[in-house]
């Protein structure tokens, strides 16, 4: 997507520092999704479907930009129309997306529309509820991230049940403070064992997992009548050809 200040943030510090959580969770989610079609919607600096094994992968960005980033996304077009068949798409990745968007609703109808049935999304965004929460609200509208308008986790869980996913729990990270400095990034480390076990749901990101669930249809058939017909009475080939012959 073209979200200003998007690249020097992914060059940054706190960048790194998410991007790395993100990157291992990731990894660890797609390697057993198995399908024929794969999408990343954004941030096509990164390879999130590096661990799948889906044959056709592509990462889809919005026009806009320039670059080397935009060089690598498969398909430029507007999120809010992706040009894709319905029921065509195994596994949608969407990373940090719906909160850089003016219509966040449309593009999870979007999403909904070409996954097939038992088609799985993953969603990555910042948690409004935790130290980088905190910080937000002390920034600069301007700056990225802090100028999105954060999802809290269950606010998106309500959003994705309304189009019939079944949602799993969400996944935490980064507990340490938004720091702009790698070495006291660094020296916070030890907050991540503390977090994932004392306060898991304050983490600054957050990874949520949810399957696209279709009703089971009903065939309606006539009702047959009960009764049964008789069987048409055989007789043996034998006492036939007798009975010709006579």
């Amino acid at each position: 997507m073209s979200i200003p200040g998007l690249d020097a943030w992914l060059d940054s510090a706190q960048g790194r520092y998410v991007l790395a959580w993100e990157q291992r969770e990731m990894d660890a989610l797609v390697e057993d999704i198995f399908g024929f079609n794969a999408l990343q919607i954004g941030l096509p600096q990164c390879p999130l479907l590096r661990a799948n094994r889906i044959p056709l992968r592509q990462t889809v960005s919005s026009p806009g930009g320039a670059g080397h980033a935009f060089a690598q996304a498969d398909v430029l077009c507007d999120l809010k129309a992706l040009p894709f068949a319905s029921h065509s798409t195994d596994l949608a990745l969407l990373p940090h997306v719906l909160e850089f968007c003016d219509d966040p609703h449309l593009i999870l109808r979007e999403v909904e529309r070409l996954l097939i049935p038992e088609g799985q999304i993953i969603i990555t965004g910042f948690n409004p509820f935790s130290l980088w929460g905190l910080r937000r609200r002390g920034k600069r509208r301007g700056q990225f991230p802090w100028h999105g308008d954060w999802l809290s986790p269950n606010r998106l869980k309500d959003w994705l049940r309304l189009l019939g996913f079944e949602v799993g729990g969400a996944v935490f990270g980064c507990y340490a403070p938004p720091l702009t400095e790698e070495k006291w990034l660094r020296r916070w480390h030890p907050l991540e064992n503390m977090g994932r076990r004392w306060w898991r749901f304050s983490g600054g990101v957050y990874m949520l997992r949810a399957i696209k669930r279709t009703s089971g249809m009903r065939l309606i058939t006539p009702e047959w009548r009960s009764r049964s017909v008789a069987q048409k009475a055989l007789r043996p080939a034998v006492q036939k050809e007798i009975h010709e012959q006579g």
